[in-house]
């Protein structure tokens, strides 16, 4: 449906929100660095999946867990208007506060009636240290937290792999490893671009055809 004959088509919201672990264990071997710089450079590509889907409106936020949780990018961000300051690590992991932030945000409102899919990206390298099931439980009792498309990148092989196959919320789901800094790139490039894809796709309720590619084969002598 278009606004007006031979107009510009209407498009529905498209909300994208990253949960990034800036735990102290992030500030070991650059991986916080990394972090940064793999989601500057995904950002292009990110812009590039929005004008490939002409039907989403892409915004995009982030929040940031440690000692407690905060909003990064609080405001849902246009992504033609997205940057990225960088982010800092600072104490514990507290991933069940980051998901009780972005519980509120999914329920509607704020969330609109009509939308698509969100998405939700979360970025760990550890283990959660507060009460992350009922953060999780909060985010499953939203309509918008239940169908939302999940990604879960696991950064070296201290990161909860378990926790975070139950945060993916579907048995034949994978969290992506990222084993050295030019996987962290690809898995947050492919995070950045494939859910959105994935989220401008039309499904009925409880479709789960959503799935993660199998982590690459570490190359680099960069292990972390």
């Amino acid at each position: 449906m278009s606004e007006i004959p031979g107009g510009r088509m209407a498009s529905r919201p498209l909300h994208f929100i990253w949960l990034l672990d800036c735990s102290g264990s992030m500030s070991v071997n650059g991986k916080i660095s990394e972090l940064n710089f793999a989601i500057r450079e995904a950002i292009p590509e990110m812009q590039q999946a929005a004008r490939d889907n002409p039907a989403a409106s892409l915004v995009v936020r982030a929040v940031t867990f440690a000692s407690g949780a905060d909003w990064h990018i609080a405001e849902p961000t246009p992504v033609e208007q997205f940057t990225w300051d960088d982010v800092h690590t600072y104490g514990g992991t507290d991933m069940g506060a980051a998901f009780r932030l972005a519980a509120a945000e999914l329920r509607t409102p704020p969330m609109p009636e009509r939308a698509l899919r969100p998405v939700l990206a979360l970025v760990s390298d550890g283990q959660p240290t507060d009460d992350w099931r009922s953060g999780l439980r909060e985010i499953d009792a939203t309509p918008w937290g239940k169908r939302a498309v999940r990604v879960a990148i696991a950064i070296g092989d201290d990161a909860d792999r378990g926790m975070l196959k139950e945060f993916l919320g579907n048995p034949e789901l994978e969290p992506i490893l990222a084993k050295n800094p030019k996987q962290l790139v690809a898995a947050i490039r492919w995070a950045s671009t494939v859910a959105v894809k994935n989220a401008s796709t039309p499904t009925v309720e409880g479709d789960k055809r959503f799935t993660a590619p199998l982590s690459q084969t570490v190359q680099d002598e960069d292990v972390w």
